[in-house]
């Protein structure tokens, strides 16, 4: 068994490290974008409404791998995939970039038609990308190996690496260089357009490297469908699935259902906290004034901080045969992510409740406790979840189970978008207080079931 992770591996983290620069600096304005007024450079979109076109947005975004995975699995291969899917974001990002004028009729959901062929064209490569591209880097291990989890956690710094700069990137162009300043230094009209096109050419620098690099760090893996090799002729004959194979599939769907919970709370970093603290954080540090996308930033700095403890902590408990279960560690990543939610409850509460004043702002440390809490139990459960998927799908399921696993982020990125709009209605306090309490019941829950969960997977839990 292999000492070191194969380069490829780090192909595919800075290919995944691109793709992300461009989804989540895109993500990191869009709220603000839909709501700030057309003077302003948005769109002027009442909060409810683009809280849910955020939450239906995103949502879909993780509803089309599981369509995407099918077609890699069973016709073009998961490289070709990655390749239709970068390309179509990247239109899709430039779509974006196109500034509608005041006079632009909208489409549908108030938004005129570049805006909205954008996020739509974004739905679907993403639907070809995000599965393919995740189940290659557990193409590159075999069963058994035990650097498969640290493997995973490492591309997943790929991911935050470029969910990290992302922000800063776009929300700098966004908000400083492209805005337009009164006298005071507050912003006018916001440079948006601007951010989405550095969106779109982080995209395309991904695809570049990804398409020139890969023949010689991953060969022939991920380049034709299952069951299919280089000369296009089948190879593989069909069999039955087993009762081991239907009972780890039985486990991928359990822990997806509840995984629901934990991303439902988790993405209200891009909608209802944004929304927070955008108006209730004191963002002023030292006489400057953090633009509110830069928060999108502290969740991913805090992965690349602490992927790489994280992944070492998993070798060397495998090593020792100490290493907890996959239900053990998601249920844990479900119990941190409720504590998380609690520091908003206490910032809520620092600035006396509920109250619509936005000259009383609560100290910027709760929200930055919150997104460490939030890290490190997505550190527990999100790699692993990649890894999990990898490990307990039949060979010619995976890209497709792969999909099957982001539909959790689906449901629950239009129920948070939801959970987002009654914030306003029945006030932070109550919203993060709930969020906090269901998700750390909904972990203890799967912590007493891993027991079961991982006999079901037969020797691969």
């Amino acid at each position: 068994m292999r000492q070191s992770h194969p380069p490829g591996l780090y192909l595919l983290f800075f290919t995944e490290m691109w793709e992300r620069f461009s989804y989540y600096g895109m993500r990191g304005l869009l709220v603000l974008y839909l709501t700030k007024t057309a003077l302003e450079g948005g769109l002027g979109i009442p909060e409810a409404s683009a809280t849910l076109i955020y939450g239906y947005f995103t949502g879909f975004v993780y509803f089309t791998p599981i369509i995407g995975g099918w077609l890699a699995d069973k016709f073009i291969g998961q490289r070709r995939a990655i390749l239709i899917g970068g390309l179509t974001m990247a239109v899709g990002q430039f779509f974006l970039f196109m500034q509608p004028s005041l006079s632009t009729e909208a489409a549908a959901f108030g938004m005129p038609w570049p805006t909205l062929v954008g996020l739509l064209m974004l739905i679907l490569g993403n639907g070809f990308f995000k599965p393919n591209i995740s189940t290659i880097v557990g193409k590159l291990y075999e069963q058994g190996d035990p650097l498969r989890d640290a493997a995973f956690t490492i591309f997943y710094m790929g991911i935050n690496t470029g969910a990290f700069i992302a922000p800063l990137v776009c929300g700098f162009l966004a908000e400083n260089l492209f805005a337009t300043k009164n006298a005071a230094g507050e912003i006018m009209s916001y440079g948006f357009r601007y951010g989405f096109m550095a969106a779109g050419i982080g995209m395309l620098i991904g695809q570049l490297a990804f398409n020139l690099l890969g023949k010689k760090y991953l060969g022939d893996v991920g380049l034709y469908p299952e069951g299919q090799g280089a000369d296009k002729t089948k190879v593989a004959v069909k069999e039955p699935l087993t009762k081991e194979e239907t009972d780890r599939m039985a486990v991928i769907f359990i822990i997806t259902l509840f995984v629901v919970f934990f991303w439902a709370g988790f993405e209200q970093a891009g909608s209802s906290l944004t929304l927070y603290t955008d108006k209730f954080i004191d963002r002023n540090v030292g006489g400057f004034l953090i633009p509110t996308s830069w928060f999108q930033s502290v969740n991913a700095g805090f992965i690349v901080l602490l992927g790489a403890p994280v992944a070492a902590l998993w070798v060397m408990l495998g090593r020792k045969g100490k290493d907890l279960s996959i239900p053990v560690k998601m249920g844990l990543g479900m119990i941190l992510l409720g504590v998380g939610f609690l520091f908003m409850v206490g910032a809520v509460m620092e600035r006396g409740g509920d109250v619509a004043d936005q000259s009383i702002k609560a100290s910027i440390w709760w929200l930055i406790a919150t997104y460490f809490f939030h890290t490190v139990g997505e550190l527990c459960l999100s790699p692993v979840g990649l890894s999990m998927v990898s490990r307990l799908s039949p060979p010619a399921l995976t890209s497709m189970l792969m999909g099957v696993w982001f539909l959790a982020p689906f449901v629950a990125q239009i129920a948070g978008g939801y959970i987002a709009k009654y914030v306003e209605e029945l006030g932070a306090l109550t919203v993060f207080g709930l969020i906090a309490g269901f998700v750390i019941f909904a972990g203890l829950v799967l912590v007493l079931l891993a027991r079961k969960l991982f006999h079901m997977m037969h020797g691969r839990g």
